[in-house]
């Protein structure tokens, strides 16, 4: 079996609220919703890159979204990308150097999901 492409789809309570997060601090763009009249779900993609929300009709009791892990962008120029959003996001740690040979940060996005920005500095 050869992937062809990873599509995170991530589950929100704010489709348009982060749809206007990833826009705005991320680069991001919306490039579909269904249905048009009261969307369910949304496609966002930067480049090549896509990740996707959707609103949860088969369990609406959910508290909050929960995910045990990160999700990892790897950018260019990560210092400019920390000026831009150390003092609009919430920071989860800051940005440093890691042994491992990325330069990274971390923040939150407005459902809670921890985002890793980084770039190898090897």
């Amino acid at each position: 079996m050869k992937i062809k492409r990873i599509t995170p789809m991530l589950l929100t309570k704010k489709l348009q609220e982060t749809s206007d997060f990833y826009e705005k601090f991320l680069g991001f763009r919306c490039r579909g919703k269904y249905p048009q009249d009261a969307p369910c779900w949304m496609s966002l993609w930067n480049g090549e890159n896509e990740i996707a929300f959707y609103l949860s009709n088969e369990n609406p009791e959910f508290e909050n979204p929960v995910f045990s892990g990160t999700i990892y962008f790897e950018v260019e120029n990560v210092d400019e990308l920390w000026e831009k959003l150390k003092d609009k996001v919430e920071i989860v740690y800051e940005l440093k150097n890691f042994d491992y040979g990325m330069r990274e940060f971390g923040i939150k996005d407005c459902n809670g999901y921890i985002l890793n920005l980084g770039q190898n500095i090897e």
